[in-house]
């Protein structure tokens, strides 16, 4: 079955292998009303949680989120076994799973984080938003365009808050970066490189062969919604899955949410008018490296007129007037070059921002910013029911994130200029590009009808 999102949605539907269905309206009745109206008024009571993924990332989410005061962990499920016997050493009395659509199943549970390969979050978080769970859901927020406004949309419709996991959006690094690019201390921006270091590409066909499956490892969970393949031994599972079509987004959806958010945040972007790749097509299989990707955005009060982005990764890198400004031993394997009218500025992933030229701008001090953890402020919006503290809200997280993967499908379909229709979600000029829009579940996982 195909996933599609169009006004005239029905019911959405997730079966397990037990029979379980958790449905809600789009279009008609009332949003679920949460059991948290206790919540804010009581500091005796605490939010269940429950976490999908456990390794990886996602033991990093599960011990920022269980950490706080007003959070009991409840219930965890990952497919590989061993990540389970690992948590449970840890927090006893957690209940554990091999199959996320039954721990769904469990009573109370308030709030959940999804850290698992890109081609699940969809589905996880469509499935835990229409039951009236609030979802910390890492980045890219899904792996289609149409999951993402299948996602705003339940959210909204449900009332439940929804936070992308890209924790440097809540940062002293990102925050500062946007009072900077507001406070127009380089002026109008007239043109910005995105750039990223990694690489997660590979041109190689599908390997011709079949691995034993490590006991307690569940593919057919694994793979989930995606297409029926072979277990390769390190080829998806646990970390090279990001380059595989169908699974991963490849560098782009894997760094894109994280680079793009201070540039894209602070000049108050919207969606894009075109896109294009002069990236090499990847294969059926795998995404490719070195990518190149080419964005023309309406222009904002932050610019000068519509603005050209550009995406660049791998061995790929912006151009040498712009580099040539940044001294020596200043470290920027992933940031984003902003030229302005007056100056360049240097964001730098994981670092503070530096403006270029240094010596034009050696007296220039940043004001103080309290810290705030993404974590956090998620749980505290739960709580409080505002989701104005959060950083990377649904209404946020889902533009951006429906951008970055259009640049995906112009590399599908390099090097011709994609032309886009952000309120239709269409792709005007390019019929056979706007099958890359919306994606086709494995059967047995259908999470919607129409």
């Amino acid at each position: 079955m195909t996933f599609r999102m169009d006004e005239k949605m029905k019911h959405r539907q997730v079966t397990t292998r037990r029979g379980f269905i958790a449905t809600a309206s789009l279009t008609t009745g009332a949003p679920f009303v949460s059991r948290l109206s206790w919540a804010a008024g009581s500091p005796m009571q605490k939010l269940q949680y429950a976490a999908i993924g456990v390794g990886g990332r996602g033991a990093h989410d599960i011990n920022s989120m269980s950490g706080h005061k007003q959070v009991q962990m409840v219930a965890a499920a990952d497919v590989d076994s061993s990540e389970c016997k690992k948590l449970t050493a840890k927090k006893a009395g957690v209940k554990t799973f091999s199959d996320w659509r039954e721990m769904l199943q469990v009573d109370d549970i308030d709030i959940l984080s999804v850290s698992t390969p890109d081609h699940m979050h969809g589905i996880m978080a469509l499935s835990a938003i229409n039951m009236g769970k609030h979802v910390y859901v890492q980045k890219p927020l899904a792996q289609t365009i149409g999951e993402c406004r299948a996602m705003q949309q339940a959210a909204n419709h449900n009332k439940v808050i929804v936070q992308m996991g890209t924790q440097g959006a809540s940062s002293f690094n990102d925050r500062m970066a946007v009072e900077l690019v507001q406070g127009q201390f380089i002026g109008k921006v007239t043109e910005a490189w995105v750039l990223c270091g990694k690489s997660w590409g590979d041109k190689n066909p599908l390997p011709d062969r079949e691995d034993p499956i490590p006991d307690g490892l569940d593919w057919d969970g694994w793979l989930g919604v995606g297409e029926k393949r072979p277990y390769l031994n390190n080829y998806y599972h646990p970390k090279n899955w990001r380059k595989r079509q169908g699974f991963g987004t490849g560098t782009l959806g894997d760094m894109g949410c994280h680079i793009f958010n201070a540039m894209y945040r602070g000049l108050a972007l919207t969606a894009p008018k075109r896109v294009r790749s002069s990236t090499p097509v990847p294969n059926q299989y795998n995404w490719t490296g070195n990518e190149r990707v080419e964005y023309d955005f309406p222009g904002s009060k932050y610019t000068d007129g519509d603005l050209k982005v550009f995406w660049v990764s791998g061995k790929q890198r912006p151009p040498k007037e712009l580099t040539a400004l940044i001294p020596e031993g200043i470290k920027y394997r992933f940031g984003c070059l902003l030229k302005g009218e007056k100056g360049v500025l240097l964001l730098r992933h994981g670092s503070s921002p530096v403006l270029l030229p240094a010596e034009k701008y050696a007296g220039v001090r940043p004001k103080k910013l309290e810290p705030i953890g993404h974590h956090d402020a998620f749980i505290g919006a739960v709580l409080d029911g505002n989701r104005k503290r959060l950083l990377s809200p649904i209404d946020y997280a889902a533009p951006m994130t429906e951008f970055i993967l259009l640049g995906n499908i112009a590399m599908q379909h390099s090097p011709h200029w994609l032309e886009w229709d952000a309120k239709q979600a269409v792709i005007t000029n390019h019929k056979d590009a706007n099958r890359n829009i919306h994606r086709t579940y494995r059967t047995g996982w259908d999470i919607m009808e129409g």
